[in-house]
């Protein structure tokens, strides 16, 4: 137990938090829109609590669902086929994205159904952030204390998220604001969530049986960058295809 204590304290596991963090507010800045949205009807002594409400009640879902996800990564090719979703994801990240303009929001006429509204979409526009989070806490917390695997990857959610979401809620009017002036920022995100989607990918049990654990040892060292580059090249290479000038996206 003061291992475990002593994990807590150490660079490592700030900077993992950190990293979650991050993740998670790049990752969210729809969700907050959504949130906006579905409580925009409501007289402003209800909207508060509809945001307040909907939001934690889709706090607690993301980090059972988190949870629940980190656990099983150890069946074989699961970190596999997660790893590579992510690397999609972090592209995305990248490029420009309409699809949840204001017309496409249903707003709320009641306290309950906002709440419900806020609830539902931020489940379904989640997904992303539940696999890149539950990947970024089982890669950090195999690096941080092994032993404590388990403990480490539910500390890092559960602080992780609650921290993120409600920065992410209050100001998500100043953050959508930063990245919008500052893409490289998104570029950054995109790089990390690449870096962690190569750590995944090359530790997933199923190719650690096929290649041994001495070459997946070797090529883990390299792994991480190569995910890192292989987002933002992928990046570059879809916006020159879409025909938008790199500069303006970064």
């Amino acid at each position: 137990m003061q291992d475990l204590a002593q994990s807590f304290a150490h660079a490592p596991f700030w900077i993992a938090l950190g990293q979650i963090i991050w993740i998670n507010i790049l990752l969210s800045g729809d969700n907050a829109v959504v949130i906006a949205l579905a409580c925009r009807t409501l007289p402003s002594r209800q909207r508060f609590w509809g945001i307040v409400l909907g939001a934690g009640a889709a706090v607690l879902l993301r980090v059972f669902f988190t949870i629940v996800i980190a656990q099983v990564m150890a069946i074989p090719f699961l970190k596999l086929a997660g790893g590579l979703l992510l690397l999609w994801i972090a592209v995305k990240l990248i490029l420009p994205n309409d699809d949840h303009a204001e017309g496409s929001v249903k707003a709320g006429d009641t306290l309950l159904r906002a709440v419900w509204l806020v609830t539902v979409a931020d489940i379904v526009m989640s997904l992303d952030n539940v696999i890149a989070i539950a990947a970024a806490a089982e890669s950090a917390a195999a690096r941080i204390d092994f032993a404590h695997a388990l403990t480490m990857k539910t500390v890092l959610i559960v602080f992780g998220l609650a921290t993120s979401v409600p920065l992410i809620i209050a100001g998500s009017a100043i953050l959508m604001r930063l990245l919008e002036r500052f893409p490289i920022l998104v570029w950054a995100g995109a790089a990390l969530l690449g870096w962690v989607a190569g750590e995944i990918i090359v530790t997933d049990a199923g190719i650690e049986n096929y290649l041994g654990r001495h070459l997946v040892e070797q090529a883990h060292i390299w792994s991480a960058p190569v995910g890192a580059v292989l987002v933002v090249a992928m990046g570059f290479a879809l916006l020159r295809l879409r025909g938008r000038p790199v500069e303006s996206e970064v």
